[in-house]
């Protein structure tokens, strides 16, 4: 286990929100993520930081990361099941399937979240979504400290949502999922293709985490927003950028409360003119 007292997660969130936390952790091995359990309380558990925003600027708490380590994976050549750990990035995942040219983890590329984060909200884009491709899962219950398996039908996967957001309790390690044997070209221009149609989209150029609100049923929140005058919106360093109204960018060194101001304020006035009560997606710490 690596230790890190007064850990500066700046570089850990990404809307680079400066802020710091008491102790940071970071687990090597189950054994280490099972002792931390034990021992520590009370703490904040966190993985590749993309879909967080820290309203703090100091933690009085201890960190559990899981970004850059906890990552390994086996991939079975002969039936394109992958096993891999939590810690590992979205990113190398589909990276490592490109590589053994197995299909499924293209529209992954370019969605930043680690394994265990995009189980937990079930990440995905244009229709496909992580639980197209969970087999099981293994995690630790913090109820009797033990290592379980559940598969993808008792997951009870929904939009953006699993039993794993339910229950915090339930921490993901390791999961198995089923790819598709490919054509690498195939995939890589896939890949690519994808990359560029969210880079010409997203404001990319700012730190952001995504997509700030669920989409309502109906509805385009960056069309709302849009349409409400509030593109370029800007409270301290954090505004609502003209590309894309749903969401937030970090233009010029915002706090987490710049952000939950903004926050505020679409959602008072998305309320009050169409009477919808937009939902976060992101995770507020």
């Amino acid at each position: 286990m690596i230790t890190i007292k007064d850990f500066d997660l700046s570089q850990f969130n990404s809307y680079r929100i400066k802020s710091k936390c008491k102790m940071a952790y970071f687990p090597e091995s189950i054994e280490d993520v099972i002792n931390f359990y034990k021992i520590e309380a009370p703490f904040i558990l966190i993985g590749s930081g993309h879909n967080i925003i820290l309203s703090k600027a100091y933690y009085n708490v201890n960190f559990l990361i899981f970004n850059g380590n906890f990552n390994q994976f086996e991939i079975d050549c002969s039936t394109g099941i992958i096993c891999a750990e939590a810690g590992i990035s979205m990113l190398e995942l589909s990276k490592k399937a490109l590589k053994y040219s197995f299909s499924g983890l293209e529209i992954f590329y370019d969605i930043p979240s680690s394994l265990g984060g995009a189980i937990v909200m079930n990440a995905g884009a244009s229709g496909e979504e992580i639980k197209d491709l969970i087999i099981k899962v293994e995690y630790l219950d913090l109820a009797d400290f033990k290592l379980k398996t559940i598969t993808k039908e008792d997951i009870n996967f929904e939009f953006r949502n699993s039993y794993f957001q339910k229950n915090t309790d339930k921490i993901v390690l390791k999961a198995w999922l089923k790819l598709e044997k490919g054509d690498s070209n195939v995939i890589e221009n896939k890949m690519e293709t994808i990359k560029k149609l969210r880079w010409d989209k997203q404001p990319k150029e700012f730190p952001n985490a995504g997509s700030v609100f669920k989409r309502p049923k109906g509805y385009y929140v960056g069309a709302i927003i849009e349409e409400l005058g509030l593109k370029g919106f800007t409270v301290g360093g954090a505004k609502i950028p003209q590309k894309h109204g749903g969401f937030i960018v970090n233009f010029n060194d915002a706090t987490g409360q710049d952000i939950l101001k903004i926050i505020d304020t679409v959602k008072e006035k998305v309320l009050s003119k169409y009477n919808l009560d937009l939902e976060v997606e992101q995770r507020v710490l």
